[in-house]
């Protein structure tokens, strides 16, 4: 009897394993393009916004009752003030919300992914060309950047000199009030007025990215002049108001305050590289980095090496 009951438990216990792993294997996983673009808010693959039609919905009026009215029911502003669907995943993968995850040890749902999608454009016969993020670059080549955050947040991007140290392509005196602010499913091109000319000195060139939900304090503090204004202690303190900020002339940041960063935020990251041989409807030679957290404070960090010979 003590053999047929240990063997019995122990079908249990594999069957209660093989049940896990197989509803483990069933779980559809997400990959970086499909995590990037599945949130309450996002455009369709394609790059087109969604817009959702608002229909307005006519009751007929009702007389009195002679008791006191109920209240209207609750899911009447629910349905008023709902999102609109998220878009389509890519050909043969099931779409999870990831705004309807829960974090571990905790009750309340996790917010969207935070990502950033960015393409290298090379200028072919006055146009801009994707081409891979692999393509060996010569002299004279002159080429831009584009980076598409999915979600609002604060945007930083600096690049490596030939000395070592890096300078700041974003936020830029170009930008009206050189703000580093940006919005989700907009695409911001880099250098914003100007592109990167490959001369006679080959070599790679690097580009650090930072995409954050809150500021970044290190960076803030490196790029801008914060201007607090305040009073001295005898005057009365007004309510304060937030810091005019003003970018720091001749700026340079150290390798080692880059790599810092790096360390400490390229955890949790999934990298995807896609091309026109990429599953999918959309074609399109791209990067997608997403921070899959739903963290407040989520931060995607991106490298980008440009090949010179």
């Amino acid at each position: 009897m003590r053999h047929s009951l240990g063997i019995f438990i122990g079908l249990g216990i594999l069957g209660g394993a093989a049940g896990a792993a197989a509803q483990e294997a069933a779980t559809p996983r997400l990959n970086a393009r499909e995590l990037f673009y599945n949130t309450a808010s996002a455009p369709a693959p394609q790059g087109k916004p969604v817009t959702q039609a608002k229909a307005a919905v006519k009751r007929p009026r009702k007389p009195a009752p002679a008791t006191a009215p109920t209240a209207a029911p609750a899911t009447e502003m629910a349905q008023s003030t709902s999102a609109p669907a998220p878009p389509p995943a890519a050909e043969g993968a099931s779409v999870i919300p990831v705004s309807t995850t829960v974090n571990p040890g905790s009750s309340s749902p996790a917010a969207p992914a935070l990502g950033l999608r960015y393409t290298i454009l090379k200028q072919v016969d006055n146009q801009p060309v994707e081409v891979a993020p692999s393509t060996v670059f010569h002299a004279g080549d002159r080429i831009r950047f584009s980076v598409e955050p999915n979600g609002p947040g604060y945007l930083y991007i600096v690049r490596q000199g030939s000395s070592g140290t890096w300078e700041p392509v974003f936020p830029s005196p170009e930008i009206a009030d050189s703000s580093n602010q940006v919005e989700g499913w907009r695409t911001y091109m880099m250098p914003p007025k100007s592109r990167l000319v490959f001369d006679q000195q080959t070599g790679t060139e690097k580009i650090f990215i930072v995409l954050s939900r809150v500021e970044v304090p290190d960076l803030e503090r490196l790029m801008y002049s914060l201007k607090t204004g305040a009073k001295p202690a005898s005057e009365p303190q007004a309510q304060p108001k937030p810091q005019a900020k003003t970018l720091v002339a001749s700026l340079t940041i150290d390798d080692a305050t880059v790599g810092r960063l790096r360390n400490t935020y390229a955890r949790d990251l999934i990298i995807e590289k896609v091309d026109d041989d990429t599953p999918g409807d959309r074609k399109e030679k791209a990067v997608y980095v997403v921070n899959p957290t739903g963290s407040t404070d989520s931060r995607v960090v991106a490298d980008i090496e440009l090949v010179h010979q």
